[in-house]
């Protein structure tokens, strides 16, 4: 099994996906678990990180309203791959 470094800024984080995203949402809820990451269902004030694709709707507003940080999906992608992870995108 591909076990990345999880020496990562996402190690027992919570992280949320929301919107369209160029990867499919379970093959970056796996990914981020490779770098330690706590995929969550929803906004709260115990999420870490929302990694925002397009069109994200009412989770993007909640998250701001609690000053969680924000990612969008390239900034997660950049995390991957300086963790040697490279998905391929839809």
């Amino acid at each position: 099994e591909n076990k990345a470094n999880v020496d990562s800024p996402l190690k027992a984080k919570t992280i949320l996906f929301t919107g369209t995203l160029h990867i499919a949402r379970g093959q970056a809820q796996k990914y981020a678990e490779m770098l330690g990451a706590i995929p969550v269902t929803g906004v709260s004030k115990k999420l870490n990180f929302l990694v925002v694709g397009e069109k994200p709707g009412s989770k993007l507003t909640k998250a701001k309203a609690l000053g969680i940080t924000i990612l969008d999906e390239q900034a997660f992608l950049a995390l991957l791959a300086d963790h040697g992870i490279v998905p391929e995108l839809n």
